[in-house]
């Protein structure tokens, strides 16, 4: 009874609905006053024809009549007296069955079901919630980062300004709150002050307006907003943001970090404890066609080797592992050994002609600025006339004009580069090029972005060494600031996770633990008494109280955690 109440409240509250149930109402007593009129004619005709019936009679007759029952107990013997029945008749049809229903459902009965659906989502969160993440809209970074909170079983909460949306989202099991992020009201609703963090990713004006009202109604809470404009990252740090994140901008950079110029060398990913976590491409070194157990780096350098790319698949690291020209491994050691490494790879010459750059927009821009830092020689392939201006202080080179022509790329030089980004905002685009440039020059390195996950096997099956996506950058960027660590990306699909050992392993080794064969994942170091022991051996015994390093998918993750619960 309460919630058809507030259902009521809420359709008297909307003009437009007030203004639907007053035209059903008027429709209502149109058809009251056509049976009084049918019902008066009705006494006057039956006079006219020497019947006497009650008004009570008249009444039942026009009912009846204008139903369609027609139970033939009372009629006319005049033509006028039919003529009348076929008006009652016909009038009845077309105001029973065609009017007043179709104004019904119109005006009564859809805008009563979207009462219900709006209401049905949540607007405020539970009194002794605490320690929970509110995300501002429902994006394809809020999609990723939602999993990964999930997984460490963090409370959040994602808003949405439209109760409809809302609705849905909660039916399909998303914790929303409706809300509109810029209103007060909303944040008092999701319990600000008890908050953990705010993420708003939203545009870079109205994120800098949650920004203010966020950060005036509970100043201690920690904000991360995300900046389609690098330029907005001050404005956004001046309104009271803790931490901004130009997600495009960083995606450039990690493209560029990617590709292999120059003299070979490490390409850092991240830091974990006071190790460093980096990988280096064989291609055009004398390290090609030779095993793991070959190299020796941890003998010689202390390095460990915890895996290696294979054209989009991480591959656990095994001793009889052959390096190919495509082959990426990944390794793990301190700054100093990371050093040493470089010492050795620099011999190595790959090559100095200029790097390709597809796309001039944001990302591109970013990571033909990236590559120019690290000395390189840049040449950008940008078909808008109106961005070429811009690029020419991001590149050595602008060539105008499309990708997908043979003679543009030839005359950007893709037969010498040593390497291409991909950064068009269109998937289909980026396949369709990465297939092209792989015919073109199959010794080319190919780093692409992607925008949806979904097509993460599609590029990779073009022929792309390295794709990353704007959301999972987006959501391991928010996801290591809410852990407290350095941001490490792998590439898209692929996560690096650190969980305590499982109850159910303590004490059993590495082999006995079938981490691997039940979850798919990799474990790449073992963390005991704050000692930290990279590619561990299959008979290592996990410690009851240590830590583990893994590499794995989502869908590997989420194994991981229903395995060994």
């Amino acid at each position: 009874m309460k919630f058809m109440i507030g259902q009521l409240a809420y359709l008297l509250k909307q003009p437009l609905h007030r203004e639907n149930l007053g035209r059903l109402s008027r429709l209502m007593l149109i058809l009251f006053a056509m049976i009084v009129l049918f019902t008066i004619l009705f006494h006057v005709l039956m006079v006219r024809e020497g019947q006497q019936h009650s008004w009570m009679s008249g009444l039942y007759w026009t009912l009846v009549t204008m139903s369609t029952l027609g139970f033939g107990d009372i009629t006319f013997h005049s033509d006028l007296g039919r003529a009348f029945t076929i008006v009652v008749l016909l009038t009845g049809i077309f105001m029973l069955l065609i009017v007043i229903p179709f104004a019904f459902i119109r005006f009564f009965y859809a805008p009563w079901m979207e009462a219900q659906l709006k209401l049905r989502a949540p607007r405020s969160i539970p009194a002794d919630v605490s320690g929970h993440i509110v995300i501002c809209a429902n994006d394809a970074i809020s999609t990723d980062l939602r999993e990964r909170l999930q997984l460490a079983h963090v409370r959040h909460y994602v808003l949405e300004a439209d109760p409809t949306v809302a609705a849905h989202m909660h039916g399909d099991g998303i914790p929303v709150i409706t809300g509109d992020p810029q209103v007060a009201a909303t944040w008092h609703a999701v319990g600000i002050t008890r908050a953990r963090a705010v993420v708003t990713n939203l545009s870079d004006a109205v994120n800098t307006n949650v920004v203010l009202t966020v950060r005036h109604l509970a100043p201690k809470v920690d904000i991360i907003a995300t900046a389609e404009h690098e330029d907005s990252v001050d404005l956004l740090q001046l309104s009271g943001a803790t931490h901004v994140l130009p997600i495009k901008h960083r995606l450039g950079e990690q493209l560029a970090n990617r590709v292999n110029a120059g003299h070979a060398e490490v390409h850092t990913l991240g830091q974990y404890r006071h190790l460093v976590i980096g990988e280096f491409p064989v291609h055009q070194t004398p390290l090609v066609g030779r095993t793991l157990r070959d190299l020796a780096l941890r003998r010689r350098l202390g390095v460990s080797i915890v895996g290696v790319w294979e054209r989009g698949r991480f591959e656990p690291a095994r001793p009889d592992h052959v390096l190919t020209a495509t082959s990426v491994p990944v390794v793990i050691g301190t700054p100093e050994q990371i050093m040493s490494l470089n010492e050795l790879l620099v011999i190595y010459d790959t090559n100095y002609e200029p790097l390709l750059v597809i796309g001039g927009g944001k990302v591109g821009c970013a990571a033909a600025a990236a590559l120019r830092a690290r000395g390189l020689t840049v040449h950008i392939i940008e078909e808008d006339s109106a961005l070429v201006a811009k690029l020419k202080e991001s590149a050595d080179r602008v060539i105008l004009g499309s990708a997908a022509d043979r003679d543009i790329l030839r005359e950007a030089g893709l037969d010498r580069a040593p390497a291409v980004i991909l950064t068009t905002n269109d998937d289909s685009i980026n396949i369709y090029l990465t297939v092209y440039c792989r015919r073109l020059n199959p010794e080319l390195r190919i780093v692409s972005r992607i925008t949806h996950e979904t097509n993460l096997e599609a590029v990779h099956r073009a022929g792309a060494d390295f794709v990353l996506s704007y959301s999972s950058l987006g959501a391991e960027s928010v996801f290591s600031i809410l852990q407290d660590r350095s941001l490490m990306m792998f590439g898209a699909g692929i996560e690096l996770f650190e969980v305590s050992v499982p109850e159910q392993l303590a004490g059993k080794t590495l082999a006995e633990s079938e981490i691997g064969a039940r979850s798919g994942v990799n474990v790449i170091a073992v963390q005991q008494d704050g000692e930290i022991h990279p590619n561990p051996a299959p008979d290592t015994r996990l410690p009851a109280r240590g830590e583990l390093l893994v590499v794995g998918t989502h869908e590997q993750r989420t194994r991981f955690a229903r395995e060994f619960a």
